[in-house]
């Protein structure tokens, strides 16, 4: 699946430093504005416990994790809405992306410069809200002015739930509150509202990158961050940056927990982000578990069984007939698909089936 996360945020405040952590793709990091001009892309492996628990049990071949991909997006500064910096660039590749990871200076550092001169996250938050929510308006008041008459005048009824919807989303703008804060009354409206492709209203998490005293525990900037994004129904994710650079220059799972245990920490910020950027995005993971090898699949959030079907292959869903389906926690308790089946705990479902994360599939089709 090619759904991505971008993650965004001034420059020097450790976005690529970050990226660097979570991809083998390596963005230049350096202590100036605009090292990374090309948005970086960095396919990365979702942590994921469960994967491991199978493997122990089946002994396969091979095991293959699911992957989210992430992109490092050029620093943005004030006026980027207007063309400063890499402004035009900055905004049209965050539109590209379905999901936002928003990184913000938590730490005091005298070594590195910041691009306002002081550290204030939330400011820089406001600054970069600020920038999309102008481009935003934009969007709005353009469309606007193309469905007024119609849906004044005329008997559109798609002009009039057009118009309602960007009615809405100029108040909430004009407000300086995010398009995500906008609640539509129906299914009609969030399909409209899909197509104005609007930069703020991709959901967004914040990544609060913090010193290493306060890894475990935040600080006084976190905390500052979590007040400001309450009515946001976004997410605060705390990370040290530069612990995690050094965690990956280890070579063994064991260092890495050791050097974790030290700062008063069970996973790592990168496992933590990976993760949480991956329900970021409303995708699930469904399993295929045999022999020759037990498999990820990525999904979306209310997909049917004949979707997931296609995630392997296009002929599963043309030709889906039924899935038979193992829940997690009764292959874990029963040890293999057979003494599941003898337990009568696999269940045949139709096309109508939702997955549910965590479910262990075998797809039976015909073409």
């Amino acid at each position: 699946m090619s759904l991505q996360c971008g993650i965004v945020g001034l420059p020097n405040v450790g976005k690529s430093t970050l990226f660097n952590c979570l991809s083998n793709a390596k963005a230049q990091s350096a202590n100036f504005p605009f090292c990374t001009i090309e948005p970086n892309v960095g396919v990365i492996t979702v942590p994921d416990e469960r994967l491991n628990q199978l493997a122990d049990l089946v002994k396969p071949q091979r095991i293959l994790p699911t992957t989210v991909e992430i992109v490092d997006i050029a620093g943005l500064v004030k006026g980027a809405s207007k063309g400063e910096g890499l402004g035009n660039k900055f905004l049209a590749n965050i539109r590209e992306t379905n999901a936002i990871l928003h990184v913000l200076r938590c730490f005091d550092d005298p070594n590195v410069v910041h691009v306002d001169g002081s550290v204030d996250p939330v400011r820089d938050k406001e600054i970069i809200d600020a920038e999309l929510m102008i481009k935003d308006l934009e969007t709005v008041d353009s469309r606007i002015q193309k469905v007024q008459k119609q849906a004044q005048t005329g008997g559109d009824k798609q002009a009039k739930i057009a118009y309602d919807v960007l009615v809405k989303y100029k108040a909430a703008l004009e407000q300086g509150k995010p398009a995500r804060t906008v609640t539509l009354d129906n299914k009609d409206e969030q399909t409209l509202a899909n197509e104005l492709f609007l930069l703020t209203s991709k959901p967004v998490m914040y990544v609060c990158n913090v010193d290493e005293a306060s890894a475990a525990n935040g600080n006084k900037y976190v905390e500052q961050v979590r007040n400001a994004v309450q009515e946001e129904n976004a997410e605060v994710l705390v990370v040290a940056a530069k612990i995690e650079s050094e965690i990956a220059e280890l070579e063994t799972y064991e260092e890495r927990q050791m050097f974790l245990e030290e700062v008063g920490l069970k996973e790592s910020g990168v496992a933590r982000l990976i993760k949480a950027a991956y329900h970021l995005l409303k995708l699930k993971t469904y399993f295929t578990a045999g022999v020759q090898e037990v498999r990820a699949w990525t999904f979306e959030e209310g997909w049917k069984a004949p979707q997931c079907a296609g995630v392997i292959h296009t002929d599963f869903e043309k030709g889906f007939i039924r899935a038979e389906v193992i829940k997690f926690a009764d292959f874990i308790q029963y040890g293999s698909e057979s003494a599941v089946k003898e337990a009568g705990k696999l269940g045949v479902e139709g096309k109508e089936y939702l997955v549910q994360d965590g479910d262990i599939m075998h797809f039976r089709f015909n073409v």
